[in-house]
């Protein structure tokens, strides 16, 4: 049996569809699953940032992300998979130039992004969610 010393091992095969600024699928060993619950652009004391902005509004959920991970003993690197939920697809472009300055670009989260009609808030934009796993 292959031992290897990370636990995240990120697909990529011919066999599959382009995946551009994602990864088809990732492959996780023994380690430690954090599940971060889907955030919005709320500054720490519950002020929306951005309004009207989903690029200000998307850095301010990836912020909340960087947050939750670190308070969890993680790090944007050890995500494996971003769920984002936003209300304007057509906004992708910029909000994975927001992602790309959180993420290992070569090596980037499995991806899903939904378009939305809104949001719990209809002032809010953008909703991202994420699962990370740390090494043992």
């Amino acid at each position: 049996m292959e031992q290897t010393k990370t636990a995240v091992r990120f697909v990529k095969s011919d066999s599959l569809p382009p995946a551009p600024g994602y990864s088809q699928a990732v492959v996780t060993r023994p380690g430690r699953i954090i599940y971060v619950a889907g955030q919005v652009a709320l500054d720490r004391s519950g002020k929306l940032v951005g309004e009207g902005d989903m690029r200000a509004q998307t850095q301010q959920a990836f912020e909340n992300i960087k947050a939750a991970l670190e308070a969890s003993g993680a790090k944007f690197e050890n995500v494996v998979k971003l769920n984002y939920y936003f209300t304007d697809t057509s906004q992708l472009p910029m909000v994975r130039e927001v992602r790309d300055k959180f993420i290992n670009t070569a090596n980037p989260p499995a991806s899903t992004a939904v378009e939305v009609r809104r949001l719990v808030r209809a002032e809010w934009m953008i909703e991202v969610e994420a699962v990370a796993v740390v090494p043992d």
